[in-house]
């Protein structure tokens, strides 16, 4: 499985971007697949979540009304569109997989991480 996430960039308060992340090596059709970020000195958070299949969706509270995750199918591609950015949206951002069947709830399959600057 191969992931590879990009879209980040530096983005003023109140500004949006769109996260990508090409997916590739299987069908990810029992995959939930997911974004999570990594701030300078935090712990890694899940930040959204989606089930390739059915596309059942989960987000963390804090961003809750700005950030919308999807994919398409068609492109094998997962998106984080992210809206009314603030700074402590600032941080590494991973794309990631799962199985949706699996005991854990930990991601097996990671993207390389692509920054996200929210800043005046």
């Amino acid at each position: 499985v191969q992931l590879q996430a990009y879209g980040g960039g530096l983005v003023q308060p109140g500004g949006s971007l769109r996260l990508s992340c090409a997916a590739s090596g299987r069908t990810f059709s029992n995959y939930i697949m997911g974004w999570l970020r990594q701030a300078p000195g935090k712990e890694r958070e899940s930040v959204a979540s989606i089930r390739w299949s059915g596309g059942i969706t989960k987000y963390t509270e804090s961003v809750k009304g700005r950030f919308t995750i999807s994919r398409d199918k068609a492109k094998s591609t997962l998106y984080l569109q992210m809206n009314r950015l603030k700074p402590e949206d600032t941080a590494v951002y991973y794309c990631a997989a799962r199985h949706a069947a699996a005991l854990s709830d930990e991601y097996v399959f990671w993207g390389q991480g692509t920054q996200v600057t929210v800043s005046s």
